[in-house]
This record gives structure tokens, C-alpha cells and sequence, in this order.
């Protein structure tokens, strides 16, 4: 009697075990991607963004006539203050300032400063795939986007949160775009922005990335233009400090033209 009870009881439990481990496993992973596409974008520009940043790096733009390489320093203060000083022969003293929604480029051959807005911002920088707008940000995502995570995939071999960025406005480079953001480390892995129309107007791989203190954010990413013929333009960071002393009077007019 004991045997056959045990037998019976053994064959009652075994089509259980699937499934409540199936129901467990689960629960882990709806655990695991309930974190909402806000909080997927906010946990990524804090990886991003810094109360302050020094970045020395180098630009390779890539079309029909070969490399281009320019160098640069650039400085950034949270989102909304960023200077860009170019140091490669042919731009030496060349400098994009950002301060909030406005942008000023200098010019030290002809000791001029130039106001830039509008559509102005989606210019190319130095002929690359990089508008003055991919290269000196602005505003948190969260002031001109909404968010919608549309689900995962794996993205070299990472797994990572796909989510959808619709515009509010027109003041904005692109009306739609697509994140690609690693699910463990919440780094951007891959982007492609969009026109109102749908039709693709860049993509962003993410190459290499860096780690420095608590923040791990791109170090090699590859722009391409869709709307042109182009090899995509390299952005390489060689050199990063955050949350340093920066010098006085970085991000002002006054100090552009020294």
C-alpha cells in the first residue's frame, strides 16, 4: 500500500512541477522588466549626464575622400551647458557653446561669433554625419519626448529595453525616435532617429564604452546619415573626468572669443 501510494502521489505532483516552476521563472522576469520606459530613460541619462564633465576625444569622419580626423576638449555642466574647442590643425580654436536652448559657434580666423537656431542646430558639424545638436545635446529627453517601451531584444549579444521616443512639439531635431538600452548597465546600445514622415534619417551604434566612477556611458559611437552617401563619422572619447572643478566662466560669451 505505502509503495503504491507513493507511486500515485509521485504521479499526481510530476505535470505540476513544470508548471509552477514556469510560473516562478515567471514572476522573476516580470519582476525583473517592471521598470517603466521613464524610468528606463531616466536611469540612462543619469549614466550620461554629469553635474560636471572634461571629455578630450577625436571625431573620424569617413566619406569618398577618406578620413578626416579632428580633435577636440569639451566641457559639460548637466544638460544644459556644453563647449566643444577644437585642437586638430585645420579647426585649432574653433568653439560650439551651449547654454541652455542657445548656441553660439567661434570663429578665430575672423574673430566672429555666430548665433545658430532652428534649423540651423541640424547643420552638419565640420562636414561629418553629426549635427551641432547630436554634438552638444540640450534638455532632458523627458522635456520633449514621450516614451513607450515597446519590448526587448538583444543587441550584441546584450539584452536590451527597446524603447519608442515620440515628439510633443516641432522644436525638436527629430520627431521619432528608437533606443536600443542595455536591460543590466543601462547604457544606449543603438539609436535611430526619424522624420515625422517615417523615414529614417540616422542611425547610432554604440562600439566601445567607458567606465569612470559610478558612471558607464559610451566611448566609441559610429553616426551614419541615411539621407546621404556616407561611411558614418566615429565620436572616440580618449580622456573623461566627471564631477570636477571646472575654470570660471567656462560656458560664458565673454569667455568664448579668449
Amino acid at each position: 500500500m505505502s509503495r503504491t501510494f507513493t507511486r500515485r502521489v509521485s504521479r499526481g505532483r510530476s505535470p505540476l512541477l513544470p508548471a509552477v516552476t514556469a510560473l516562478l521563472l515567471a514572476s522573476v522576469a516580470t519582476a525583473a522588466s517592471a521598470l517603466s520606459a521613464d524610468e528606463i530613460i531616466e536611469r540612462m541619462e543619469a549614466n550620461q549626464t554629469h553635474s560636471t564633465a572634461r571629455i578630450e576625444g577625436r571625431m573620424v569622419i569617413r566619406d569618398r575622400f577618406g578620413d578626416r580626423t579632428s580633435t577636440y576638449i569639451a566641457y559639460s555642466q548637466g544638460a544644459e551647458r556644453f563647449l566643444v574647442e577644437f585642437t586638430s590643425r585645420h579647426e585649432e580654436g574653433q568653439r560650439v557653446l551651449r547654454r541652455g536652448d542657445s548656441l553660439y559657434l567661434y570663429y578665430p580666423d575672423a574673430r566672429e561669433t555666430i548665433r545658430i537656431q532652428g534649423s540651423a542646430l541640424r547643420d552638419s558639424l565640420l562636414g561629418s554625419d553629426v549635427s551641432y545638436e547630436d554634438m552638444t545635446g540640450g534638455r532632458g529627453l523627458a522635456d520633449d519626448y514621450d516614451f513607450e517601451l515597446v519590448g526587448e531584444e538583444s543587441v550584441d549579444d546584450r539584452r536590451a529595453y527597446e524603447v519608442r521616443l515620440t515628439a510633443r512639439t516641432t522644436d525638436v531635431a527629430y520627431a521619432l525616435q528608437t533606443y536600443w538600452i542595455d536591460a543590466e548597465d543601462f547604457v544606449l546600445r543603438r539609436s535611430e532617429q526619424y522624420a515625422r514622415s517615417g523615414r529614417l534619417l540616422k542611425t547610432t551604434e554604440v562600439l566601445e564604452t567607458m567606465q569612470v566612477g559610478d558612471y558607464r556611458f559610451p566611448s566609441r559611437i559610429r553616426v551614419t546619415d541615411e539621407t546621404r552617401r556616407s561611411a558614418g563619422t566615429e565620436m572616440i572619447i580618449e580622456a573623461a573626468e566627471v564631477d570636477i572643478d571646472l575654470p570660471d566662466g567656462v560656458f560664458s560669451l565673454e569667455e568664448l572669443t579668449w
